[in-house]
C-alpha cells in the first residue's frame, strides 16, 4: 500500500517527502486510543486517504467519511482531526474522521442549545413521524416541527439544506430532536409586530395563499394571516375558491377590517374593483338586447352571467310563447352563450329580469291575423277537461271549446263523453284575447241555433203534440223535435192532476199542449195543458193570442198573469 501511494503522490514529495513528515518531532509521539488527534494526510487513492497522526503508523480512512469536508481542495499535507478508535492487532492504529467530527458536532451541539442558537443541516430521508436530518449526527425532525403549515409533499424537501433550533439532545443515546418551525415562528412574530404598527383598514397589500378551504383564503400578509372569505373574491359567482386559486400564488387585496384585539384581519380581492351594480342600468337599459352565459338551471327558470358579478334570472314564462313550457334544462345547458331581451332592472336588490322569448315573434300577434273571429278552423283535440276541450292551433298555442259551446241542444256533462283525445275536429273562431293569450272556439256554432228557429216554428198559441221526455216534481218536459222541448210548468196542469203529475204522465206518452210563451234567448218554451182543456183549442189560441198583444200595453208581471187577466175579462162579459 505504501508503493501504492507512493506512486501515486510523486508530485506531491517535492514539497514534502514522506520521509520528512516520519521524521517530525510531531510524528514521533505516542498517540493515546479513545481521542481526538491531529493528523496529516500523507497520500490518497480512489477510496481512501492515508493519514499519520504520529506514533509511526499512518492509517486508511474511506473517503466516504469526509463527506462533511470539502474533498475537492484537500491535498496531501492537510491537518485533519481523526479519533483514535484502536490499535490494530497487526500494528498501526484505527483511525475514524467520521467520529472526530461527530464528536465536536456534540459539542457544538451543546453549546448551540445553551446559546438558543441554530445549527444547519440537510434532510435526508423520510423516517417514521419525521424526517432524518444530517447535521454532522443523524437528528430526528417531526412533522409537527417541519413548518408552520402541513407540508403537503414531504419528499420535495429530500435534500435541501435549512437552519434549525435543538430541542433537545442526549449523546449518551445518539439523540437529537430540531426544529425549523420555531425558527420560522421566531421570523413570523416580528414580521407580525411589523405588521401591527403599519396595517389599517382599506390599505391594499400582497399577500401569499397559505389555505384554500371551502368558505375562503388565507393570505399571509407577511407575519399575519388573513382571510378572504369566497364572497369577498369576486363579484361574480365563485362555486369554490380552488377553481380560482392555488396555495403559494400571491395577490393583491385590500384591507376589509382589522381587530387589533384578536389579530383577525378581513379581506377582499373584489373590492379592488368597482361594484358592477352601480352602473348596471348604463349598460343594460330595459329593452336591449344582451349577451350573456347560463351559469345555472333551476326548476323556475335560468340564471344568464351578463358579466363577472351581474347575473339575471330567466323566468320559465319568459323562456318560450308556449303556455306549457319544457323545463329550462331541456332549453339551454349550463355554460351555453345565449342572446336575451333586458325586462327589468333593480339595482337596489341587484336583480335584473331577463326574457328569450321576446327575441321571437309573438304567435298571438300571427294568430289575429291568420284565424279571424268567424273563421273556421281544424285541429286535433290535445287535451280533454271537465269544462272543455282543447284544441292544438300553433306551436305554443291551444284554443279551447267551452263545454257549452259543444252543442246548441244536447246535455253533456263531460266533454270526454263525445270526444277523444287525438280526435279532429272543426271548430268556430269566436274570440282571441291576446292580452290574456285566450283562444275561444266553438262546434255549436257550424250549424244554426235551433232555438232562434224554434222561435219562428212555434209562436205563442200554436197547439202541439210531442213525446214526453221527463216527468218531475214541477212539471212535464215535452219534446217538440230534435234539440227541442217544451215545459209544462205544473201551474198549466189540469187542477185534477197536479198533486201527482207522475200518476197521469208517462215517459214515452203523446202529449198535446198549446205554446204560451217562447223565449230563444232562455231557451224555452212554454206549454200548457190546462188552458187547452178548459178552454178548448179554439178559444184557448185566441185567449193567448189576445193576451200577447196586451204585453206591450198592460206589461204584467207573468205571461200567467195576463192568461188570468184574460180569463176575468171573459167571466164579466158572460155576467
Amino acid at each position: 500500500m505504501t508503493e501504492k501511494f507512493n506512486q501515486n503522490n510523486q508530485a506531491g514529495s517535492e514539497e514534502l517527502s514522506f520521509a520528512e513528515l516520519f521524521e517530525m518531532e510531531e510524528n514521533n509521539k505516542v498517540v493515546e486510543v479513545g481521542n481526538v488527534a491531529h493528523g496529516i494526510i500523507i497520500g490518497e487513492d480512489d477510496e481512501c486517504y492515508l493519514v499519520d497522526v504520529g506514533d509511526k503508523a499512518e492509517s486508511y480512512i474511506p473517503k466516504s467519511e469526509f463527506r462533511h469536508d470539502d474533498t475537492a481542495e484537500m491535498k496531501i499535507g492537510d491537518t485533519v482531526e481523526v479519533f483514535v478508535e484502536r490499535r490494530k492487532d497487526e500494528g498501526g492504529l484505527l483511525l475514524s474522521r467520521e467520529k472526530a467530527i461527530a464528536i465536536k458536532v456534540w459539542e457544538d451541539i451543546a453549546k448551540i442549545q445553551e446559546a438558543d442558537g441554530t445549527i444547519q443541516g440537510r434532510i435526508d430521508s423520510r423516517v417514521k413521524g419525521g424526517m432524518s436530518v444530517d447535521i454532522g449526527v443523524p437528528a430526528f425532525l417531526p412533522y409537527s416541527q417541519i413548518d408552520l403549515r402541513p407540508v403537503k409533499d414531504l419528499d420535495a424537501l429530500i435534500g435541501q439544506s435549512f437552519d434549525f433550533k435543538i430541542l433537545k439532545f442526549n449523546r449518551k443515546r445518539n439523540n437529537v430532536v430540531i426544529s425549523r418551525r420555531a425558527i420560522l415562528e421566531e421570523e413570523r412574530n416580528k414580521l407580525r409586530e411589523q405588521m401591527r404598527e403599519k396595517l389599517e383598514e382599506g390599505q391594499i397589500i400582497t399577500g401569499s395563499i397559505t389555505n384554500i378551504t371551502d368558505y375562503g383564503l388565507f393570505i399571509d400578509m407577511g407575519g399575519m394571516d388573513g382571510l378572504c372569505h369566497i364572497t369577498d373574491l369576486s363579484w361574480g359567482r365563485v362555486s369554490h375558491p380552488a377553481k380560482l386559486y392555488k396555495v403559494g400564488q400571491e395577490v393583491e387585496v385590500k384591507v376589509l377590517k382589522y381587530d387589533r384585539t384578536n389579530d383577525r384581519v378581513s379581506l377582499g380581492i373584489k373590492q379592488l374593483r368597482e361594484d358592477p351594480w352601480a352602473t348596471v342600468a348604463e349598460r343594460y337599459p330595459v329593452g336591449q338586447k344582451a349577451a350573456g352565459k347560463v351559469v345555472s338551471i333551476t326548476d323556475y327558470g335560468v340564471f344568464v352571467e351578463l358579466e363577472e358579478g351581474v347575473e339575471g334570472l330567466i323566468h320559465v314564462s319568459e323562456m318560450t310563447w308556449s303556455k306549457k313550457p319544457r323545463h329550462p334544462s331541456k332549453m339551454v345547458a349550463v355554460g351555453d352563450a345565449i342572446e336575451v331581451m333586458v325586462l327589468n332592472i333593480e339595482p337596489e336588490t341587484k336583480r335584473i329580469s331577463l326574457g328569450m322569448k321576446q327575441l321571437q315573434p309573438n304567435p298571438w300577434d300571427m294568430v289575429i291575423e291568420s284565424y279571424p273571429v268567424g273563421s273556421i278552423i281544424e285541429g286535433k283535440i290535445k287535451n280533454i277537461t271537465d269544462f272543455g276541450v282543447f284544441i292544438g292551433i300553433e306551436e305554443g298555442i291551444d284554443g279551447l271549446i267551452h263545454v257549452s259551446d259543444l252543442s246548441w241542444t244536447e246535455r253533456i256533462k263531460h266533454p270526454a263523453e263525445k270526444y277523444s283525445k287525438g280526435d279532429t275536429i272543426q271548430a268556430v273562431v269566436l274570440k282571441i284575447d291576446k292580452e290574456n293569450e285566450r283562444f275561444s272556439l266553438g262546434v255549436k256554432q257550424l250549424t244554426p241555433d235551433p232555438w232562434q228557429t224554434a222561435y219562428n216554428n212555434y209562436p205563442s198559441g200554436t197547439v202541439v203534440e210531442g213525446e214526453i221526455t221527463n216527468v218531475t216534481d214541477f212539471g212535464v218536459f215535452v219534446k217538440l223535435e230534435e234539440g227541442i222541448e217544451g215545459l209544462v210548468h205544473v201551474s198549466e196542469i189540469p187542477k185534477d192532476k197536479v198533486k201527482s203529475p207522475a200518476e197521469f204522465y208517462k215517459v214515452g206518452d203523446v202529449l198535446k199542449a198549446i205554446v204560451i210563451n217562447v223565449s230563444a234567448k232562455d231557451r224555452k218554451i212554454g206549454l200548457s195543458v190546462k188552458t187547452l182543456e178548459d178552454e178548448g183549442e179554439e178559444e184557448a189560441v185566441q185567449k193567448i193570442k189576445k193576451a200577447e198583444a196586451e204585453i206591450a200595453e198592460a206589461a204584467p208581471a207573468t205571461f200567467g198573469d195576463l192568461l188570468k187577466a184574460a180569463a176575468e175579462g171573459g167571466n164579466k162579459s158572460e155576467d
